[in-house]
């Protein structure tokens, strides 16, 4: 069996000051919600591609959001347009506000059919699929204790 290639993603844990999450919901896969972001472009860094994926998904303007320090980072095969590949991505922690969105200006929403605000109520209570498992535990460590020292490895 050959290793399927590799796919480097940036994403954003992105917590508005009621300390909610922002997720994204997608129907493939039986459908589930996800952390904002994608893969990385040639020659684009982590930092750069979240600038990029925030403009294209949610219409959030260059320069509205400070990403923070990296939090987290996971690998995960799974299918991407029908091709297996192992998608590493690293997560980024931002503050965002439901203001900075505006889907009207997104230049490609992909396959994203909503977008949400949870609070971590709704992550430990909800029985709909979450990416990354243990998003609620993740960042209640983060506010609870800060950002950590080094990226913590997501399941």
């Amino acid at each position: 069996m050959s290793t399927p290639p590799l796919r480097t993603a940036a994403r954003v844990i992105a917590l508005d000051e009621d300390k909610r999450v922002l997720l994204l919901r997608y129907e493939e896969n039986g459908g589930f919600w996800a952390t904002p972001g994608g893969s990385l472009d040639s020659g684009e860094d982590h930092t750069t591609a979240l600038h990029r994926e925030l403009r294209e998904e949610l219409g959030i303007a260059e320069g509205a959001v400070h990403l923070d320090a990296q939090i987290a980072e996971r690998s995960k095969a799974h299918q991407v347009g029908g091709q297996e590949v192992l998608q590493v991505e690293r997560y980024y922690l931002a503050r965002i506000t439901a203001d900075d969105i505006d889907p009207d200006r997104a230049t490609q929403p992909d396959t994203i059919q909503a977008h949400r605000w949870w609070t971590l109520d709704d992550l430990r209570s909800t029985s709909e699929t979450v990416y990354p498992l243990g998003l609620s535990d993740l960042i209640t460590d983060i506010l609870t204790a800060g950002v950590p020292e080094r990226p913590i490895l997501l399941r």
